[in-house]
């Protein structure tokens, strides 16, 4: 699907984690290209920067911006006071490690397990901290937590293995029910949804994977850019645009 099929996003502040690389730079790209103003975080200057400038340079509003969301008191100073944060009308959280692959419960170590939930649920809650008490103030937003199939309680998720990994997107699939929850469901203006991108192509899921980043930032664009009707469900997990059971 092309950005000629979106929604216009003129006017539109998008807040996109992980967005120097993979999904997030697919989802960064297609909402830029629909008329969004972008801000993408990726885990250094140098390659936040480079990946708004590719952008900018297609004249795209893109900004890049380093940091470590694992740092609350970095994303509390640095996104927190940025001009662009009061207003954001969507946050994407895409930014994610994989933890090693030998990582079982019982093994993995407190450096590993802290890594691993640093990025994937602290990074998730911190951006959520920092961005989304705009989006309540104005009655007006989309919070969208990229999770995986690996961290639910059905299907293929929690199966033993890569402990540290499915816990941590177990803990996202949890928070943004509780978000959502809190929120009214939707009432309050703000749809918070999780979303399963699948095995996809990426410095995570390797050259093999049978998705192309394109194909997995699908479902995030239209979570991103549906509107908000009295019949909309949120606070749910999604997959290829329905809904899949936690």
């Amino acid at each position: 699907m092309t950005s000629k099929s979106w929604p216009d996003m003129t006017d539109k502040v998008v807040w996109i984690t992980g967005g120097s690389r993979g999904i997030g730079f697919a989802a960064a790209t297609e909402l830029a290209t629909a008329g969004a103003t972008v801000v993408l975080l990726g885990s250094t200057e140098e390659s936040a920067q480079n990946a708004a400038e590719s952008l900018v340079s297609k004249g795209l509003d893109v900004i890049g911006l380093g940091l470590n969301i694992a740092d609350s008191a970095a994303v509390a100073d640095k996104v927190g006071n940025h001009p662009l944060a009061a207003g954001a009308d969507v946050l994407i959280n895409c930014a994610g490690v994989m933890s090693d692959k030998m990582a079982k419960t019982l093994r993995a170590t407190t450096v590993e397990w802290d890594r691993v939930m640093g990025i994937n649920f602290n990074g998730t809650l911190n951006m959520i901290q920092a961005i989304t008490p705009g989006m309540v103030d104005r009655r007006s937003g989309r919070v969208i937590n990229v999770s995986a199939c690996l961290g639910r309680f059905s299907g293929p998720g929690l199966a033993g293995g890569l402990a540290p990994y499915r816990i941590s997107k177990t803990a996202v699939n949890a928070l943004t029910k509780n978000l959502a929850a809190e929120l009214g469901s939707g009432k309050r203006g703000v749809l918070v949804d999780a979303m399963c991108p699948n095995h996809t192509s990426t410095d995570m899921g390797g050259p093999d994977a049978p998705r192309s980043p394109e194909q997995a930032a699908d479902t995030i664009i239209w979570l991103a850019t549906r509107e908000h009707e009295e019949e909309s469900q949120t606070g749910l997990l999604w997959e290829d645009r329905q809904i899949v059971p936690w």
